[in-house]
């Protein structure tokens, strides 16, 4: 069985920063990526940035403001917000291509963690 549990959520204000934990636990080989949607409400779920052996991918929209980092030792990654805006207020989801064997991966999502930006 594997998980992940998000942490770090809040409120904050304007311009103001929040940092968020994901750590995977369970059986697992590797994680080849590691990432973080998030949701708004009334919206599509979108990524909002991704870290694999290629390196870090971000949207357009927190390009210059948010950091994606992972500890690999502890199977954690990190999303670093800064400049934070009203539109970031959204649900956030963990994501991560975990490889439990040589022959199984499978996607999975942590349950989400709310961040609401506002005054």
């Amino acid at each position: 069985q594997v998980q992940l549990v998000e942490s770090g959520g809040g409120l904050v204000q304007p311009g103001g920063s929040l940092r968020l934990s994901c750590a995977a636990s369970g059986s697992i080989r590797s994680i080849p990526l590691m990432g973080w949607y998030r949701q708004a409400p009334g919206k599509e779920r979108e990524l909002v940035a991704s870290s694999s052996g290629v390196g870090p991918n971000y949207a357009d929209s927190v390009k210059g403001r948010f950091t994606i980092s992972r500890d690999n030792a502890k199977n954690t990654v990190y999303l670093q917000m800064s400049s934070l805006k009203a539109e970031d207020t959204a649900v956030y989801y963990c994501n991560a291509l975990i490889q439990r064997s040589l022959i199984s991966s499978n996607w999975y999502w942590g349950q989400g963690t709310q961040v609401t930006v506002s005054t």
